[in-house]
Formats: structure tokens, sequence, C-alpha cells
């Protein structure tokens, strides 16, 4: 059959099944069929070890240029892709109405002619909208304490005509006459960055190329700094031009390939810093704001296994940092002169079990947000060391510390959510210790808090440990374990996943289902060593603690084996192939968004962006038989063998530099002649987006219904198949 026929044949199977139910179940005569990927071995020997890739043609040899103009990828390869989308749209053809019926629910949760709180900046306070509508935001100022406003930045006029358009930063310069913006305009984080003249309104001709997308304004104005993107996706230089255009002058280059960097400016505007850093090890360089054409000076030598970054409070600097064996940080200060390691006091004292995520400054205070139980509190101290906190008597919520956009102030900005409560953002006084509220977040639709339960349950993982888990459900939901449940995780590189409240997962809850966060190690939500307990020899830790909270979640009467639907992206998206490799029985659906599956392969490929500095995380399969052997023991990709998998979606973005398109795609290509359930395995690949999807608001929300509608047909089969 070739590509025209597949297409004419799934579609017109497609409309079968969305005319007449019983077609679309499982083994129905009319059930179309998948596509079947072609195998070319490709055998691989490293490290005296000898494994067969029958996919790595999947992989395209000039990636690099794809990322940048995706209409450069073998024929073969882009018909595969397109057959596997034409398939997987016609299995969920029954599921379209329901996919419907969500996003117009999601969209109506969504307050569409919304704005930001404006954040004061001198004379002007800026701030972002959306008219109705609007799939990008409009950035916006006006004179501080009201007045006319200013439309700095059009982002729908931006995207006009274009499959995909992403504003990744955006900001203005310190004497507010320029406003500079990175777009990403692929979806391949490969971003331009323009500059606009304030003054006439104006973008300045020749934008700058090959950007991250991060920058920053010196604190005179007159220079803009960025960071570069190399032709295999790295942050690799630090370089410098006149904010208004003109010649381009290095800064910085960073020797090793394994080290992210970036550029900002310090608090107090007194300095220019670039952060280098992986997940273990990390630098800084300051550069003075009165010689901003000076060369960069290390703040403190890098040293491997230490971590710290800085930022200068007026007459000090303030350094967090792991040293001194302080596992979950400390944060020490030094004179601005004599910033090395020699000179630092602790200002704040570790304590183990309370994780300090981050330190914000303003004149005469400092706020730190410390993250203990997967759950978030804010500790404000002032220069004679008086501390007060900003805590919530809650099970399971979410403070996250915005800051100040000034020095000058007493007043720094924090919002507040749950799974249940929409976000309050509030203006706290530091001096009085009042708070503002300044906004709560609009739900059109109507939204109760009162009508949901939030719980918080500790799971015993198989050493002992016990795994936060927060469970969201509607009040009148019973637990007798007959609810469908959705168990998110992440589980990778320190993130935590927050106790927050979000409008799409309610399409879920509303209809009896239960949501539930497994805060499993590798993340850093009960502290940093929550984080070391789930990485590199000891990665097993964090699938063995997903299913454990499947487990309790279990025995606790929420739910059954069979009726889990569990999700996760990108190094989640590991986390799902593990799962579904290790505890097939408990899932009745899989969904691996962007998914990290093939691990070997790609933790061996020098060539991908990522690969060097990730090697802290999960090993050097290159040079270390025994990272080699234990990454091999979990790799999903590689693992996957005859076992009654679950039904399984794998999502995937053709111009994701990330997680790379093929690894999603070989994944399907293996699990589906391995799985004995007769379950589908489906592949969704945007062919017009990156890591993070769709980038219209709106757009997004139809990826997040597409996948919550393959939840309720995943339970649906479950039942169909008894």
């Amino acid at each position: 059959m070739n590509r025209r026929e597949f297409v004419a044949s799934t579609a017109a199977a497609a409309l079968t099944a969305a005319a007449s139910p019983a077609l679309a179940r499982p083994g129905a005569q009319m059930s179309p069929t998948p596509p079947v990927a072609k195998k070319i071995p490709v055998t691989i020997t490293q490290l005296g070890r000898t494994r067969t890739d029958d996919y790595q043609w999947m992989k395209d040899d000039n990636w690099q240029a794809v990322l940048r103009d995706p209409t450069l990828i073998k024929a073969d390869v882009k018909e595969h892709l397109e057959a596997e989308n034409a398939y997987r749209e016609a299995m969920m053809a029954s599921t379209l109405p329901l996919q419907e019926q969500m996003f117009q629910e999601m969209r109506g949760r969504i307050k569409e002619d919304d704005s930001s709180v404006p954040s004061p900046d001198g004379p002007w306070e800026y701030y972002v909208r959306y008219d109705t509508g609007d799939q990008h935001p409009l950035h916006c100022r006006r004179p501080r304490g009201g007045g006319a406003e200013t439309v700095l930045l059009d982002a729908n006029a931006l995207a006009e005509g274009k499959a995909y358009s992403e504003v990744s930063a955006a900001g203005h310069s310190p004497d507010h006459t320029l406003f500079a913006y990175a777009e990403d305009a692929q979806g391949s984080e490969v971003h331009q960055i323009y500059v606009r003249d304030l003054v006439t309104g104006e973008v300045l001709p020749d934008p700058i190329q090959s950007a991250n997308g991060n920058f920053t304004f010196s604190p005179c104005s007159q220079w803009i700094f960025w960071t570069n993107r190399n032709e295999n996706g790295r942050p690799d230089k630090i370089f410098r031009r006149p904010s208004r255009g003109g010649e381009t002058t290095l800064v910085y280059e960073e020797e090793d390939e394994g080290m992210f960097i970036g550029v900002e400016r310090s608090s107090d505007d007194q300095f220019i810093l670039i952060g280098i850093q992986n997940q273990e090890t990390s630098e800084a360089r300051y550069i003075p704001a009165d010689a901003p054409t000076s060369e960069p000076r290390v703040l403190a030598e890098r040293i491997v296994a230490q971590r710290y970054d800085a930022d200068h409070w007026g007459d000090r600097w303030v350094i967090r940092t792991n040293a001194d064996d302080a596992i979950d940080f400390k944060i020490v200060e030094a004179p601005t002169d004599a910033p090395d390691r020699d000179a630092w006091t602790d200002l704040v004292p570790h304590t183990p079990g309370r994780f300090i995520e981050g330190v914000a400054l303003v004149k005469d205070f400092l706020a730190r947000q410390e993250r203990a139980d997967a759950n978030t509190r804010i500790v404000i101290r002032d220069r004679a060391g008086a501390e007060h906190e900003i805590a919530v008597d809650e099970p399971a919520y979410a403070l996250s510390l915005a800051g100040a956009s000034e020095f000058e102030t007493t007043t720094m900005r924090y919002g507040y959510n749950s799974p249940s409560t929409p976000t309050s953002t509030y203006d706290y006084d530091l001096a009085t210790q009042e708070r503002t509220l300044r906004k709560v977040q609009e739900v059109p639709s109507g939204h109760d808090p009162a009508d949901y339960v939030v719980e918080r349950l500790n799971a015993p993982a198989e050493d002992g440990q016990l795994v936060p888990v927060t469970v969201l459900r509607r009040r009148t939901t019973p637990v007798d374990g007959s609810a469908p449940l959705l168990l998110y995780g992440y589980g990778s590189y320190g993130i935590p996943m927050a106790a927050s409240f979000s409008t799409g997962r309610l399409s879920l809850v509303d209809r009896g289902w239960i949501y539930a966060i497994a805060h499993i190690r590798g993340g850093s939500d009960k502290g940093w060593g929550w984080f070391l307990d789930g990485r590199k020899f000891k990665k097993k830790n964090t699938f063995t603690d997903f299913t454990a909270a499947a487990d309790h979640l279990i025995s606790r009467n929420y739910t059954r084996a069979g009726n889990i639907v569990a999700q996760g992206g990108s190094a989640g998206g590991l986390l799902m192939g593990a799962v579904a490799n290790m505890r097939p029985e408990l899932w009745a659906g899989v969904i691996g968004q962007v998914p990290f599956v093939d691990v070997i392969n790609t933790m061996s490929d020098t060539s991908l962006p990522l690969t060097p500095p990730e090697w802290p995380e999960w090993g050097n399969p290159l040079e270390d038989p025994e990272a080699y052997d234990y990454m091999m023991s979990y790799s999903p990709y590689d693992q996957v063998a005859p076992r009654a998998y679950p039904a399984i979606l794998a999502t995937g973005g053709l111009s994701d530099p990330r997680v790379t398109y093929w690894e999603p795609q070989k994944w399907v290509a293996k699990l589906r002649p391995a799985t004995t359930s007769g379950n589908p395995v489906l592949l969704k690949i945007n062919m017009e987006a990156g890591h993070g999807g769709a980038s219209g608001r709106f757009d997004y929300l139809k990826e997040v219904a597409h996948d919550y509608a393959f939840a309720v047909w995943a339970i649906e089969r479950g039942w169909e198949r008894g």
C-alpha cells in the first residue's frame, strides 16, 4: 500500500469509526492497520558491549539543519511520521467529540481578555495582556500609577503567517528607551533577538541571529549581551554589541561542552553576571557595571560536584551554595572586592531537609524560597538578621516568589495556589509584613474550591522512604476503588513538581477522575538529597517510587490496578517508558510526552545538544562500563520485550532539540510488534513545533485535550476488554 492509499484508507476508517462506536472497539472489522516500520539492523559495539538497533535510520543524519528548516527532513522519515499521525487520528476518531468538548471546557476556564499584574520600574509599569481571541500576548507599559498604554510588542502580529512563533524572553533597557525580545520561529529553540526603539517605535535593523533566547542590557543601557547557540544546539559563547546595533564582541567562551551558560544583571545593577553550570558543578563570572566592556572576572573557581550562584546586595555578594557538605544548600556572603571561597561566611546556615531553592534581593531585605516535604515557604530576612515566614496551612500547595523588578523598594511579589485553588498574586511589604491582594485568577466558567478535596499521602517506597503523593478529586467522587486515576510524575534534574492549580486537569476531575502527582526521587521535592537519591546509579529509585505511589493509591482504595493512566513528559517520558516495562499491569494507558526513551543511544551521541551536559545526571556510557550497564538495564527502548503493554501514546515535535523526534518514533516502532495485549500503540508528532508543543495558548489546549481524551479512551477500552 502506498502513502496515498494509506491516507485514504485510514481516513475512511476514521469516518466509519466516528459514525459507529461499535466499529471503534479493539478488534473491530474496520479498525485501521498500523504502519509497519522497516527494519535496517545496525550493530553498535561500545566498551566491549554490542547492541543492535533496527530503527536507527529514523534519525536524520542532517538533523541540525532539520531543526532550523523542518522541510529538509528525509523523505522516508517524513513519510513514516505522516503515516503514524494518520493512523493515530483514525484510531482516535471516536474521541473527536470528546476532544472538542474538553477543549471548549478548557478554553471556557480561561479569561481571554486577561492581564498580568503590572510590575513597577522607575517611571513605568510593565505587563502583558491578552485580547479576546488572541493566541499570543501583548507586551505593554503605561506610566506608573496609571495612564495611556503603549504596546511594546504584539506577539500576534509577529506570529502572523507562521506555523510556530514563541517569544521566549522579552525585556526593556534600564533607561526605558529600548525593548528587546527573542523569537523562536520553529520550535527548535534557535532564536532571533530584535530590539525596538521605544521613542520612534521602530524595530532596529540587523537582529541578533542564532541565539538561545537569553539576553540582558547592561545597567547603562548602552550594550546588549546575549548567549549564542552553536550548530549542535548548545550555548557556548556570550557576545556583546551596542544596544542599537554595531560591531559584535566575544565576551566569554566556555570550553567545556558539558556546561550551560547564561547572562543577566545583578539585582542591584552593579554587575553583569555570567552563570556557568551543569547538574553538579557551577561557576560565576562578573563584569562591573561601570566598566561593561571589561573582561569578566571569576567569582570563585569551579570545583567539580560543587554548585553556587551569586547575586549582589548593594555592599556585598550573596551566594547560595552546597559547599562544605551543605546538601540542601546554605547562603553565604562575601565582600564585593574579595568574593572567593576564602572570604565566604555563613549568612543562613545549612539545615538538612530544608532545601533553599532561590534568593531574591532588594535594598534592605533578602527573601528565600525553601522546599520541604513537597511544599514551599518563603522566608524574609532583614539586614540585621531578623527573619519571618510566609507560609500556608494546607496539606498541599505552591508558593512562588516573584521578587521585585526594582532594588530600591520594600515590596516583593509572590503567588499562592493549590490544586483546588486558583492563583492569588500578592504584593508583600517586607517592612510592615502587610500583604496586598493584587489579583485572583478568574475562571470564567465558574469554579468553587470547596467542591474539591486536596490530600497529601505518603507512599512507602521499596527501601522505606516515604514518597509524597498529592491527590485532587471532586468532593463527590467516591474513594471506593472505582474511580479512574491519572498519575503524573517527572523525577529528574532536581526539578520539583509543585502542588499547583491547573484549569486543564479539571476536565478529567469533573468527570469523576482522581488526579495525583507523585513527588518522586530525582526531583527536589523533599530536598536536594531527594534529587541525589534518584540520579545516576540510583536512577531506578525514580521508577520504583512511581510504582510505589500507584500501589499505595490502590491500597488506599483511590483506584484499582488497570484503572490508572500514567503521564509524564521529557525525562518524565523516560519514567513512563520504564514503568510500562516494569509494571505494565498497573496501567490502562501510558502517555509519554516528548519521551526521553532511547537512553543509551542518546547519551552516546556527543553531537546532540544535551548529551555532554547531562553525563553528570545519567552517566557517560562512552567511557564508563558501569554506567553503560546500569543505563542499559532501564533504558525503555532497549528494554522493550514481549509483554502485555497498556495502551500507549507517545508525542513529539519535529523541531525538538531536547528530545529529538526519532526517540518516540523509534519507541513506538519497537513497542508495536512487542505488545501482546492488543492495546494500541500510537504516535503523535507535531510537524510544526518543538519540545513545548504548540505555541498559541488555544492550540496548546487542543494538545492537552487530545491527551486527556486518550486517557479516557484508554480506560474505556479496558472496560470493553473486561
